[in-house]
Parts: structure tokens; sequence; C-alpha cells
């Protein structure tokens, strides 16, 4: 079965079963490398990319559900070679070790700093729920995400 989408932007067709996760068809047909496949039950968050805008368990969604939608992956959120704001806050408070989960992180939280900018320490904790991290813990994440909230 032949699927047309658009991934970071680009119309992009792809070719595959019906019942292939997103996660593969991003990874072994488009090379985008970013969502990775851990846990495969939509449990950990590390396949989180954004799906018609909204997060989404990129492990859960069969490529026959994604005719004509608009798939982003954290590829995308770099400009020019540069990281994004937020990529940049959890490089700066020393978020990452393993990078397993990173992306999801990343993608779940750009997702939500943009529908709530002026966001307090308890709801981006609420907002990380289902993504997991078994390194770090979750402190410096949080404080990277709240470095980026707007006050006032």
């Amino acid at each position: 079965m032949s699927t047309r989408l658009i991934v970071n932007g680009e119309h992009r067709e792809c070719s595959g079963h019906a019942l292939t996760p997103l996660v593969d068809v991003l990874r072994d047909d488009l090379s985008l490398l970013g969502a990775k496949a851990v846990c495969r039950e939509g449990f950990c968050g590390a396949c989180t990319v954004l799906l018609d805008g909204r997060t989404a368990m990129s492990c859960l969604v069969p490529l026959g559900t994604l005719e004509g939608h608009s798939v982003q992956t954290v590829e995308s959120l770099s400009s020019a070679g540069r990281p994004s704001s937020l990529q940049t806050a959890m490089e700066d408070f020393d978020v990452v070790q393993c990078g397993m989960c990173f992306p999801g992180m990343v993608m779940t939280l750009t997702s939500f700093l943009e529908d709530q900018p002026h966001a307090d320490r308890a709801a981006i904790k609420r907002a990380l729920t289902g993504n997991i991290c078994r390194c770090t813990g979750y402190e410096r994440i949080v404080d990277a995400a709240l470095s980026l909230v707007r006050t006032g």
C-alpha cells in the first residue's frame, strides 16, 4: 500500500503494510532516527511526534491511517543546524544522559509550551506524563522547560 503524508513539511509517499507503525516508517524508510522505538506499546513516550499538531506515540500509529496527515519529528525543530530554544535549554540544564527519552520529551514539551506559554512547574510535570526517563529523573527536565516559560 502507498500512503501520502507530509513529514516535517515535505510531501512524502511511503509504501508498506497498512499496519506498519509510523516509528518504523520514520526510522527505516525516511532515515529520521529521532523517534526511538523503545517499548512499542505507547508507554514510554520515546517515539513521540506531532501528528497534525498533537502529540502522538508513533509506535501506535499505523501507516494505513496516515493518508494526507502531517507528521513533525524532532528533526524539524532545528533551524539552519541550530537547535530549538527548548533543546538548548535542555542542554544548558544538563538533561541528556543516554538520550533515549530526549526526542520524545522535546516533542511533548514543544507542543505543551506552545499551548501553555505561562505554565507553572506542576503543569509541566503533568505534561510529561507518559514520557519516561530512567537516567536523569525529571527535575532538570522541568527546570529547563520552566526557564522558557513567559512571565506576565
